[in-house]
């Protein structure tokens, strides 16, 4: 947080901490406060097994304390993460016990599968605040997210990492584990150090914990708007460099600052490019297979290109079971910047299905909302964030139910304050 310098030091092997909970009392006005959970520092938690051997209790934690671990896993198990993280501080077995989840999410993990956090901050004069919304129980903790500066950001999340680019600052990159603050930093990139627009995509195999990272880079070719330099980077976690396996130079269209992986296959929201007499810019996906990114394509990338249904005013790009889905603001007919309401589709071969439409009573409870916002999702929850207001609206994909969350705690405190976020898993087992 502040102005410290990440990038001059080593990935962290310190485990800390648990994290700082916030429990709301009541969701009245009056009790409106959040009482911030103070867990004991680690080291003062920690006690010895022999020393626990050696004091004679019958209380209902030395009978746990004399399980084997199999069993007192199965009991922790049954935990939600939050407690789980509290329950890691009992002593220093049960957090190498907490530590070793490393079945989370799969087949025998007799838990329902975690609904993704979403991490809502807004950037002070000195620092980053920043809250974890848990639409489980409806409750948002506080939360200092690893690595997070002043200034702006772009996130990608998957199956409990989180990928951070510094935009501002020489586009650092950074992949960490908010839960457990496990962190590291990745050398720059090839290509230019300052592109026009940069996008970031990572995506991590559940199963066997590798994970894909890729870096996608366009730049204006000689003051042209017409023409546009695009660049594919990818990171190889094996050798720790990155290599780019692909360039094309669009015609007629531009990149952005969208893009994410879905079942090995990279997708990058584009537009048309704004020259003398253009249409009003209308969007487009293009994709690149990365299963075998060491041979050249058959075709360009513009020659995979799918046309979003409508006109937008902005699009967010998101992987949802490993289905490519896109929430977009719907421009008005006759005037295409102005957002009336906003809409989901899913990607079925190159098609665009319907999937939702957010309620008009609904998008009128934002207030005012600008033609872009923040939008994020993962499993079957997908998040929308109006970039001008705290207020967060949650939309189940599976049971097709839009609801508000909880009251966050952040407060608007002058006319110009944004507030941004992201979603992630919030998982104990997964390393960086």
């Amino acid at each position: 947080m502040g102005n410290r310098r990440w990038d001059r030091y080593s990935p962290s092997t310190y485990r800390p901490p648990p994290i700082q909970f916030y429990r709301p009392i009541t969701e009245d006005s009056y009790h409106s406060t959040f009482i911030p959970y103070h867990p004991i520092p680690y080291q003062q938690a920690i006690v010895e097994e022999n020393d626990a051997d050696n004091c004679e209790s019958s209380s209902s934690v030395s009978y746990i304390s004399n399980l084997p671990n199999d069993m007192l896993v199965k009991i922790l198990s049954y935990l939600p993460v939050t407690s789980a993280v509290r329950a890691s501080v009992v002593c220093k077995r049960w957090h190498e016990v907490v530590r070793s989840f490393s079945w989370r999410g799969s087949t025998e993990d007799p838990n329902p599968p975690q609904k993704p956090w979403y991490f809502m901050f807004t950037c002070g004069n000195k620092s980053v605040t920043g809250f974890a919304y848990d639409a489980s129980y409806r409750k948002w903790y506080g939360l200092e997210f690893p690595c997070i500066e002043k200034g702006m950001w772009s996130f990608s999340s998957s199956n409990g990492l989180v990928c951070l680019m510094d935009v501002e600052n020489g586009y650092r990159i950074f992949l960490c584990n908010p839960i457990t603050k496990d962190w590291r930093a990745f050398t720059q990139p090839p290509g230019k150090t300052s592109p026009d627009y940069c996008a970031m995509a990572l995506s991590v195999d559940r199963k066997t914990k590798k994970y894909n990272l890729a870096v996608v880079k366009c730049s204006q070719v000689h003051q042209d708007l017409y023409e546009w330099d695009l660049s594919i980077h990818l990171y190889q976690p094996d050798t720790g460099s990155w290599f780019s396996p692909y360039s094309e130079v669009l015609v007629g269209s531009r990149g952005g600052e969208e893009c994410v992986i879905c079942d090995g296959v990279l997708y990058y929201l584009i537009s048309t490019a704004g020259v003398l007499g253009a249409v009003e810019p209308r969007h487009a996906v293009v994709w690149y297979d990365l299963s075998n990114p060491n041979r050249r394509p058959k075709e360009r990338l513009v020659d995979t290109m799918v046309r979003v249904p409508c006109a937008l005013t902005c699009a967010r790009l998101m992987n949802l079971q490993e289905k490519l889905v896109m929430v977009g603001g719907i421009g008005k007919v006759d005037r295409p910047g102005v957002v009336k309401g906003i809409g989901i589709w899913e990607l079925c071969k190159k098609e665009w299905k319907d999937v939702a439409r957010m309620p008009h009573k609904l998008f009128q409870g934002f207030g005012e909302f600008d033609e872009l916002f923040a939008s994020n999702g993962s499993g079957d929850l997908i998040y929308i964030q109006s970039y001008g207001s705290p207020a967060l609206l949650t939309f189940d994909v599976s049971q097709r139910i839009w609801k508000w969350a909880s009251k966050s705690p952040l407060n608007k405190k002058f006319p110009l304050q944004i507030f941004s976020g992201f979603c992630f898993e919030p998982r104990l087992e997964i390393g960086v």
